[in-house]
């Protein structure tokens, strides 16, 4: 692994409803994925350097990302996993149950329309939702559906 590889790091929170396991999931803010639904969603997470404990790295994204501290509760490891940019995410489950009307994004700016040399603040999640392992295959970053089987053959 190149010393220029990325490493994120995240938590994807379960619940059991209705006797139906469901994940929480971000969809990606920002004008490259405002119209995307399918590959546009994803385990709440980020960057970290390499001084920094992957698991530390993805309590404090996670409160980040979604403006809560994230829960306590029995972290299960769900492994890594490589994107196809490159980007190898380490990601942790943990059961519990978030409102997601009470998340409170946090933002990143960048120049939009590029080129135009207007700075604009984004939301780094513009929704977060409960669904279903099915219904949140047909919408995560690809690579990081091994995250969702790995949780489903996980014996909770």
């Amino acid at each position: 692994m190149s010393a220029r590889t990325k490493r994120s790091a995240g938590l994807l929170l379960f619940r059991r409803t209705g006797g139906e396991l469901q994940v929480l999931l971000g969809h990606m803010g920002g004008p490259f994925y405002a119209h995307k639904d399918a590959g546009a969603w994803g385990v709440p997470k980020g960057e970290y350097e390499p001084d920094e404990a992957p698991w530390d790295a993805a309590r404090r994204e996670f409160e980040e990302e979604l403006g809560l501290a994230p829960p306590d509760g029995e972290a299960l490891p769900l492994g890594e996993v490589t994107q196809a940019n490159g980007k190898i995410v380490t990601a942790w489950a943990i059961e519990a149950d978030l409102d997601p009307e009470s998340v409170v994004p946090g933002t990143f700016t960048m120049e939009w329309p590029r080129g135009s040399g207007r700075v604009q603040e984004f939301p780094e999640l513009d929704r977060v939702a409960w669904l279903g392992l099915d219904a949140a295959r047909a919408v995560i970053i690809p690579a990081q559906g091994a995250f969702l089987d790995r949780l489903a053959e996980h014996p909770l």
